[in-house]
């Protein structure tokens, strides 16, 4: 693989003034900000075996540090605009994973009154500290362009986003252009808060003889909008291909939105293609049973939460995910922002959930 390096992140400055000023009624805040542009080409030869992880994380601690003015006045609004780009050779064997983390948590109760350290906080208050969250003024945008060039070639894709960012937007595009080759393509994405979130995919098979699977998993909480558009186009050269794509969706509030859109183009005449996509709450008669095995509330619902998220999850490499009861590990980080999502207090009056 050859990793591209990104630079240090630089000043941003919006259209300025003749006289080197802000412009008309804009602020010198309103047009600060950092951007980074990170590429990345990885170019798999044949007959390998490789894996690529990708994290975006937070190095500083700025979302914590409450009561420093000084240090939230000079945070600047953040872009993150990445690109990747994947080739894979004849026989090639690629596991990949995509994870992000930046932005923090989300702000809790954004969908009404909840409970916290047994005083009552009225819904506007969260959505007014949501709001004001530094992240919610950042954006992150990630590109994912997969090229398998060589027969027999197979690429296992894994996106995962959880983080605060206020806006976000992961493009994953896998191109099947040799006879036999083989894509899986995964996706988990948390929203909550105030976020916007959007997942888009791309399938393209042209050579005859290729296969597909892709399992997109979605959980939306708080007053958050997220979307899901996938594709999958298959040529007339690529007879004889075998093709899959579900979308699963899990909404933790009555607030909370989704729109997904699962697609097929088929210009081939012998294919085996099937799509379909689910929008649910939580269930109530699984945590039911649960609890009656004598489960406990929180363990019952995190159980549930994260075997929904575990068919993702799964497909990353087992030196990323770390060990199953690791307190910084993959699965403890997840269900740490699953839980921020739930419905506390008057919006949890039906069992664990009041969603749609």
């Amino acid at each position: 693989t050859r990793p591209g390096q990104c630079p240090p992140p630089a000043r941003q400055a919006g259209p300025r003034a003749s006289d080197g000023g802000a412009p008309h009624g804009v602020t010198e805040e309103d047009t600060a900000g950092v951007a980074c542009h990170p590429r990345t080409l990885a170019i798999v030869g044949e007959n390998s075996c490789v894996s690529i992880a990708q994290s975006c994380v937070d190095l500083d601690d700025s979302e914590t540090d409450d009561g420093d003015e000084d240090a939230v006045g000079e945070e600047a609004a953040r872009l993150f605009n990445g690109y990747t780009q994947v080739f894979v050779k004849a026989g090639a064997n690629v596991t990949h994973a995509y994870i992000e983390e930046t932005g923090g948590m989300v702000t809790p109760g954004v969908e009404g009154g909840f409970v916290e350290h047994g005083g009552q906080i009225d819904g506007s208050d969260a959505r007014e500290t949501e709001s004001n969250r530094l992240s919610m003024r950042d954006t992150h945008l990630e590109t994912i362009d997969v090229h398998v060039t060589g027969d027999e070639g197979t690429y296992r894709g894994t996106v995962m986003g959880m983080g605060g960012t206020g806006r976000s937007r992961v493009v994953h595009s896998v191109s099947l252009l040799r006879p036999g080759s083989h894509a899986e393509v995964n996706g988990f994405s948390l929203a909550g808060g105030a976020q916007r979130t959007e997942v888009r995919t791309n399938i393209h098979h042209i050579a005859q003889g290729t296969e597909s699977r892709q399992t997109q998993r979605n959980m939306v909480g708080g007053r958050a909008t997220s979307s899901f558009r996938g594709r999958i186009r298959v040529e007339r050269s690529a007879q004889q291909t075998n093709s899959e794509q579900l979308s699963r969706t899990i909404l933790l509030s009555d607030k909370a939105r989704i729109w997904t859109v699962p697609s097929l183009e088929i210009i081939a005449d012998d294919v085996q293609c099937a799509h379909g996509a689910t929008v649910s709450d939580m269930s109530e008669e699984e945590l039911f049973y649960l609890r009656s095995r004598g489960l406990g509330r929180e363990v019952a619902r995190n159980l549930l939460m994260y075997a929904f998220v575990d068919e993702v999850s799964s497909s990353i490499d087992k030196s990323i995910q770390g060990e199953y009861d690791d307190e910084f590990g993959l699965r403890s980080r997840c269900i740490e922002r699953l839980q921020n999502l739930v419905p506390q207090g008057e919006r949890a009056i039906m069992g664990e959930f009041q969603s749609v």
